[in-house]
């Protein structure tokens, strides 16, 4: 299984999933990374581990139909099979769901439904969290639909909230589970444990 990552600024669980993928934890191959933040931490990490690493943003293809079909020639001339979404912060558009038959996981730092749709990311999400009083929180790993956090719920890990905790030490709490999580989700889909359909 090929492996393409798109990430916005630092991909941690891309680098994660990778390091994962290179010592035989999973049995998939670390392919390419899109990003559409020419600033971005992550491409230099990328182009350290051999993938293959394209910017291709909004400034470059104003037209949004145009930037989704750079993207999916992209995956489709390095064959890719699965895409990770590792902090990409932009809508996925038709075309890229097509060149990889919809296979496109995405990690949500809260437990979907709660705390998802356009505009619930970072800080956001965790803010919410803390101003409901909520007693658990935690990640949801799902397939991207071309909706924010609305496709299928494969997998969910939760974590405690206790009175004391910030958003930020929310927001820690759900960044300390989530590449271990993601890993073990992805291994169990190559694996067949969790199916896509």
């Amino acid at each position: 299984m090929n492996l393409a990552f798109l990430a916005s600024h630092n991909g941690s669980t891309a680098h994660a999933i990778t390091d994962a993928c290179l010592s035989g934890d999973i049995t998939a191959s670390p392919v390419m990374l899109i990003t559409n933040n020419p600033n971005a931490k992550t491409l230099e990490w990328g182009n350290d581990k051999g993938l293959k690493t394209f910017v291709l943003n909004s400034k470059m293809h104003e037209d949004p139909a145009e930037l989704d079909r750079k993207i999916a020639e992209k995956l489709q001339d390095h064959k890719i099979d699965m895409i990770c979404l590792s902090g990409y912060m932009k809508l996925i558009g038709p075309r890229t769901m097509d060149a990889v038959h919809g296979k496109i996981l995405n990690i949500h730092p809260a437990l979907l439904p709660k705390y998802g749709g356009k505009g619930m990311y970072g800080s956001r999400v965790h803010e919410a969290v803390k101003e409901n009083g909520d007693a658990e929180t935690g990640a949801t790993i799902h397939l991207v639909n071309g909706k924010y956090d609305e496709g299928k719920i494969l997998a969910q890990k939760s974590v405690a909230v206790t009175k004391d905790d910030t958003a930020l030490s929310i927001e820690n709490k759900v960044k300390a589970i989530e590449p271990e999580f993601y890993i073990e989700t992805l291994r169990k889909i190559v694996k067949g444990q969790i199916t896509l359909d």
